[in-house]
């Protein structure tokens, strides 16, 4: 009975190695690649969405018009960065150094976008269309507070450097 437990306690540690390295943590490749993939199609709807509210701003519509339009564009931005945002989130933590505070800036600065454009819309909601000049002005204070918004949500990647995750970034077709 002895012989068995030293056995058994080999056993144990030799299966035990290989599935400890296995921490679940997807590698700095495979998280930039499910990151760049998930941003990507949220980068093109937000420069589209931006497009969109450039014209809408200039466009000979009445203010009414304006205010659903705008309301409508800010509420799509803010439903695709959450989309955005649960994909980061679905991609885990990359297993790099500080792969936790780099995911979680990567989730915060999506979560503040999101909030950016949901308070955006908003303020846009809860504008009177009369008299058309005001509200005009009044949308330009929305959006300038927008701007405001989004440039403090951006993630800043100078305290959240991984050489493993830049060289994987740089090199993924997925993030070109």
């Amino acid at each position: 009975m002895r012989a068995v437990r030293p056995i058994s306690l080999v056993l144990l540690l030799v299966l035990a190695a290989p599935l400890a390295a296995c921490s679940g943590q997807p590698g700095a490749h495979a998280w930039a690649a499910v990151v760049c993939t998930t941003l990507s199609p949220w980068r093109s709807e937000i420069d589209t969405l931006t497009s969109r509210t450039q014209q809408q701003m200039t466009a000979e519509t009445t203010p009414g018009q304006a205010k659903e339009n705008l309301a409508r564009l800010f509420d799509g931005a803010a439903t695709a960065s959450e989309t955005a945002r649960e994909g980061v989130e679905e991609a885990g933590v990359p297993d790099v150094t500080n792969g936790k505070a780099i995911a979680d800036g990567f989730l915060a600065s999506l979560a503040g976008i999101r909030d950016a454009y949901g308070h955006a819309r908003t303020g846009i909601e809860a504008l009177s269309t009369a008299p058309p000049q005001n509200f005009y002005t009044e949308v330009g204070k929305v959006v300038a507070q927008l701007t405001t918004d989004y440039e403090r949500s951006s993630l800043d990647t100078t305290k959240l450097e991984s050489v493993e995750l830049r060289q994987a970034f740089d090199s993924l077709p997925e993030c070109q």
